[in-house]
């Protein structure tokens, strides 16, 4: 099923303030939270959903990537990005949102009062060249990351007992005041390390290294970054961090990218342009055969239809621009010299630019 643009999921516009989004988001939070709709699959789905297009929406650098993008900037159904987000992840991440006591306090306490920790995020770079950008690709990275040892057990927080949080009563001019804090005994767990093995850290973690499979969508660029949910750091007694995969794209010596068109510069002899002839070039899936129809002059621009890059929304490819350049000799035998020599007064080598041929700025408009 595919995904619901995100702004019509909070109800707001594409110019909307961080503060209308975060409003528009406590909203719907408040309409679907599952305390308040319990035994209701379709509230919780809107809850995660809502949460979901907030948890990209509030986050300027995850906006931008998906107003240019779309949700395949975000990794699309991959299994990158928002995407499959459980409700731990939304107590973790957004329970502030209703002022310091979070969604609990706003509720009641229903959930006991104890936020989900999250492990740290890794980042990762990726390089990529421009086929594999092209067509999109799978890859295994190996990645060092922090996870649970074997053996480990817990206990509960003595300094908590278990709430993870540590309350505190203040007496004020207008009554007493309970304020909550995160536990800095269990960091909000609710539990501390009971047994280890020896090579285990104090927090019950080691150093693992893994083979992660990724696809990466066809059309990234460079600098953009993918999220793996779920595949970062662990932590005690909460939640892995994510994986994030920062594209770096090699650049090619032969074609050069330009958006998703691919631009190639092929020159070719005056005899060629004069004559017209059959080329053979290069192109993303390998060379092609194109016509260079006689008379073709320097700088003009052929199209390669669909020999670009697939736009990662998946709606189109782009195409390949080729830029004839006439090859002009800068050294000439004599006898190369005297059979030019014989044609330099003929009509037909006078330059005479009718009005059909355009000029350099009109070529330029007519494909940017």
């Amino acid at each position: 099923m595919a995904k619901r643009d995100y702004y019509e999921v909070l109800g707001v516009s594409k110019g909307a303030s961080p503060e209308e989004i975060k409003k528009a988001y406590r909203k719907l939070a408040i309409q679907y939270h599952p305390d308040k709709n319990p035994d209701n699959p379709e509230a919780e789905e809107k809850f995660k959903e809502a949460a979901e297009a907030y948890e990209v929406l509030s986050n300027a650098e995850k906006r931008q990537r998906y107003d240019q993008f779309g949700h395949q900037g975000l990794g699309g159904n991959g299994g990158f990005g928002g995407g499959g987000m459980n409700m731990e992840d939304i107590f973790s991440q957004f329970g502030d949102i209703f002022g310091g006591g979070g969604f609990d306090s706003f509720f009641g306490g229903g959930r006991g009062g104890r936020r989900t920790k999250k492990g740290t995020n890794l980042r990762v770079k990726l390089k990529l060249n421009l086929k594999e950008i092209a067509n999109g690709v799978e890859k295994k990275i190996k990645v060092k990351r922090q996870v649970l040892a074997d053996g480990v057990t817990f206990k509960t927080c003595t300094t908590c007992q278990g709430s993870g949080q540590i309350k505190k009563v203040v007496n004020t001019m207008l009554g007493q005041m309970v304020s909550a804090s995160t536990c800095h005994a269990c960091g909000g767990n609710g539990q501390i390390v009971d047994k280890k093995p020896a090579e285990a850290d104090g927090r019950g973690l080691i150093l693992k290294e893994e083979i992660i499979p990724i696809n990466i969508p066809a059309g990234v660029a460079d600098g953009m970054q993918l999220s793996m949910s779920g595949k970062g750091n662990e932590t005690a007694g909460g939640i892995p961090g994510d994986l994030l995969i920062v594209i770096e794209e090699i650049e090619d010596n032969v074609l050069q990218r330009d958006g998703n068109n691919v631009v190639y510069d092929l020159y070719i002899s005056f005899i060629d342009a004069a004559l017209g002839s059959q080329i053979e070039v290069p192109t993303i899936d390998g060379k092609v055969k194109i016509k260079v129809d006689p008379g073709t002059q320097s700088g003009k621009i052929l199209r390669l239809k669909g020999k670009g890059i697939k736009d990662i929304n998946g709606y189109h490819k782009g195409d390949q621009l080729i830029h004839v350049n006439v090859w002009v000799p800068k050294q000439l035998s004599k006898e190369e010299k005297q059979s030019l020599e014989a044609l330099r007064n003929s009509d037909n080598f006078k330059p005479d630019p009718g009005s059909g041929e355009k000029s350099f700025f009109d070529k330029m408009k007519e494909f940017f």
